[in-house]
């Protein structure tokens, strides 16, 4: 697949970059606390990473005892997730495609997740009911998606406004639309919070991360990040 096919322009090496920073480290943190504790007890689960990047939600998973497959549209991402499961000694699958056409059978998995992925996507709402293809009756969808009433999101648009080609194309989504996004695929939403109300300054997220839960159980205005799990229903409809 060619570059010019994926996604987004960000590769492993700016994920890096991101995690060797105190915010990044700290912000990075809060989000996958959030999302894995979305996703539940994972021993024995088959779980997919839809947008698995460089693998590293995939490869906790995976620690955590779950059957995992991460599919990314981007074989530097691929090549870097499997790298990383490598090391640590992980089992763990990763293939070349894109969340609009998961090459899955129906009822495949027990939990769908999948983070900061819609917002680079064109066509949301297809995704979504492709994770809710895949996921087995009864099984768990996680979204984690970038938060529209943010200062972090007020930062990435005008960085778009200035020419940036990967917040350019990004969109911003309130956990209404993820619940919207949800429903329209037939799913029950479980749970929607925030993660991520302070600003984009490693003073202020060492200052305020160990408040983030509080502020996440009150409300997801000004959370950077905004997470939603739901459920398919027990029975697959014949319709």
């Amino acid at each position: 697949m060619s570059k010019s096919n994926v996604p987004t322009a960000i590769g492993p090496e700016a994920y890096t970059f991101w995690r060797g920073t105190s915010l990044g480290t700290i912000t990075e943190t809060i989000e996958h606390r959030l999302i894995l504790d979305m996703m539940g007890d994972l021993a024995g689960a088959r779980v997919l990473d839809a947008g698995c990047g460089d693998g590293v939600l995939a490869c906790v998973a995976a620690e955590r005892g779950a059957e995992v497959t991460g599919v990314d549209p981007d074989p530097a991402m691929l090549a870097a997730a499997r790298s990383r499961a490598a090391k640590a000694g992980l089992q763990a699958t990763f293939l070349e495609g894109r969340v609009e056409r998961l090459p899955f059978p129906d009822s495949t998995f027990d939990v769908v997740v999948s983070v900061t992925v819609l917002c680079f996507v064109a066509d949301a709402a297809g995704a979504v009911r492709e994770m809710a293809r895949v996921l087995r009756p009864g099984g768990r969808l996680v979204l984690g998606e970038l938060g529209r009433w943010s200062v972090w999101a007020m930062l990435r648009r005008v960085r778009g406004w200035l020419g940036s080609a990967t917040w350019k194309k990004a969109r911003f989504r309130t956990g209404s639309e993820l619940r919207g996004l949800a429903e329209q695929a037939r799913l029950s939403v479980t749970a929607v919070r925030g993660s991520v109300y302070y600003p984009p300054v490693s003073l202020f997220a060492r200052a305020l991360a160990p408040l983030d839960s509080r502020f996440g159980g009150l409300t997801t205005f000004g959370a950077a990040f905004i997470a939603l799990s739901a459920v398919s229903a027990s029975e697959r409809s014949e319709t």
